[in-house]
């Protein structure tokens, strides 16, 4: 195979998607912030696929979220911050009005769905969503929303409603916010992926220590489990996941994957992460057209690559 095919098989990609934690944060840390890749990379979601309470298939790791995600890439950087939620909406709004004072606030999870700048808003869905939080003001919440609005405005209500999430499952307490963040130490992006690899060959494992809805499924048994799922015939609410962010996403993950491995000297781990990347990413047409049978077929040549990256990356 010639030296440009292959290239083109692993060419990163550069475009749109929903990144919103890691676009959010690239804009917190500023001048000091590495690519949003790397950072998704940082937070460990490309490295598994999860079929929640045995219902909803998604592309990242077993009993991972975004919570546990942003931790994770924030102290790999080599920074920290304060991390506050709960309480009543007005004690909520209250402190990040004066977090607001000292610098932009990541804000989030919040409720997709309600925030009503976005062409569809209306009406809750259980859809996360993370924005940065410029300022506070009685004519409401100026914010750069990382899914193409900058500058958007919400009156406090609004903002407050949506920064509630009440349907999104893996928010314990609401009003989650960031703020405050210090750099003790500089640790260059390679340096930081390498240092991130026992936590990405962990969740490839499955880590034991996180909180599942019961009925989860992760890697492989997940991927087997979904294909048969759309064989039986694949609820409409999921299929409406899959086609508007699941699989974008997951394909996404895995390409920046593969770019961040090569840049550490993992080869190996990078071809599969490729090959992956390639998989997820042919599952939109698919999706989209109704053609269940090449779905299924894709989700089952996904099920053993996940053991397979394993492997490549204990090498």
């Amino acid at each position: 195979m010639s030296g440009g095919r292959l290239a083109g098989m692993s060419l990163p990609y550069v475009g749109s998607g929903p990144y919103c934690y890691a676009n959010s944060l690239a804009m917190i840390l500023g001048e000091h912030a590495p690519p949003p890749a790397v950072i998704e990379v940082l937070t460990g979601s490309p490295y598994g696929m999860q079929l929640i309470g045995g219902r909803l298939p998604l592309f990242d790791p077993y009993g991972w979220n975004p919570e546990v995600g942003l931790d994770a890439a924030i102290g790999l950087l080599g920074w920290t911050c304060e991390r506050r939620d709960g309480g009543s909406a007005a004690e909520a709004v209250e402190r990040l009005r004066r977090a607001c004072q000292d610098g932009p606030v990541l804000a989030g999870p919040l409720e997709l769905g309600l925030l009503s700048y976005q062409p569809g808003a209306g009406e809750a869905v259980g859809a996360d969503h993370y924005v940065v939080v410029l300022e506070v003001g009685a004519d409401g919440v100026l914010l750069h929303d990382p899914q193409g609005y900058p500058y958007a405005r919400l009156p406090v209500g609004a903002f407050a409603e949506a920064w509630r999430g009440e349907l999104i499952g893996y928010l314990e307490r609401p009003y989650a916010m960031r703020s405050g963040f210090v750099r003790p130490a500089r640790v260059a992006p390679d340096e930081a992926l390498r240092r991130s690899l026992p936590g990405g060959l962990a969740w490839l494992a499955g880590r034991t220590d996180m909180a599942v809805a019961p009925g989860t499924l992760g890697q492989a048994e997940a991927a087997e489990r979904a294909a048969e799922m759309v064989e039986e015939g694949l609820d409409p609410q999921v299929r409406t996941v899959w086609q508007a962010f699941a699989v974008r996403v997951g394909a996404r993950r895995l390409a920046d994957l593969a770019a961040c491995l090569r840049a550490v000297g993992r080869p190996e781990g990078a071809a599969v992460a490729v090959e992956q990347a390639r998989i997820v990413g042919g599952l939109q047409g698919p999706v989209v057209t109704g053609d269940d049978a090449a779905l299924a077929a894709g989700l089952r040549r996904l099920a053993p690559t996940y053991e397979r990256l394993r492997a490549a990356l204990q090498e």
